[in-house]
């Protein structure tokens, strides 16, 4: 699932907003105002960030213009302004949408399964694919992880792009093989093994977190 930073100074709408995205599955970092929330940004790479205006140090429109000269991360604001002049400022200066608060939190949770949508539409179509802090350029057969690169051979490459393009979803190594080889060629699944094991390896020398899970009696599953 998509990692979601949430930048809110109200400790009450921090934990519920924390404990409603954690129940649906997503991973969240907290920032408490403008100044931790550039810095989690810089260091966790959300795919998404909630973003309150008013916050103290940094204000979240000055979070916002400084995110937006480097990153297009899908941005939501949520404020107590409701005013039209607020939201048409946040708009333009770059936010993905807006809520006003208080808000029901299934209104919060369809505005961000909207943008994660279209965030990875848009991805897509130029050529990208992402999980977490793991980035696929379709185009270049590259990959990156916090922006390092991983170097992959292209059989390496086809194999984890076959993994993102099947998120949480567990794959046999038979499906793996008629995938990146191709169903009329003739491999031991065993070699299915090797390969991701070379991956997990290359990846770990980039991140300690765990992209590639075994699934006993199945095969592999991208977490």
């Amino acid at each position: 699932m998509a990692k979601i930073l949430i930048v809110e100074d109200d400790e009450t709408v921090l934990n519920f907003e924390n404990l409603e995205l954690n129940h649906e599955g997503y991973t969240t970092v907290l920032a408490r105002n403008g100044r931790e929330a550039l810095e989690k940004f810089e260091s966790e790479k959300p795919d998404l960030i909630l973003l309150d205006i008013m916050l103290p140090e940094i204000t979240g429109t000055e979070v916002l213009r400084r995110i937006r000269k480097t990153s297009s991360v899908p941005v939501i604001l949520v404020t107590a302004k409701n005013e039209t002049y607020d939201k048409v400022n946040g708009l333009n200066s770059g936010a993905d949408d807006y809520i006003a608060k208080p808000f029901e939190i299934e209104e919060l949770l369809a505005r961000v399964s909207a943008v994660l949508r279209r965030s990875a539409a848009n991805s897509k179509a130029n050529g990208l694919l992402k999980n977490r802090d793991l980035e696929l350029n379709i185009q270049n057969m590259t990959a990156t992880i916090k922006g390092n690169q991983v170097f992959l051979s292209k059989t390496e490459f086809l194999i984890l792009k076959y993994f993102i393009e099947n998120l949480n979803i567990a794959l046999n190594r038979s499906s793996i093989i008629d995938k990146v080889w191709g169903k009329d060629y003739y491999i031991e699944e065993n070699s299915v093994d090797v390969y991701v094991n070379y991956l997990r390896t290359k990846i770990s020398q980039q991140t300690k977190d765990e992209y590639i899970r075994t699934v006993r009696g199945i095969g592999y599953m991208m977490v």
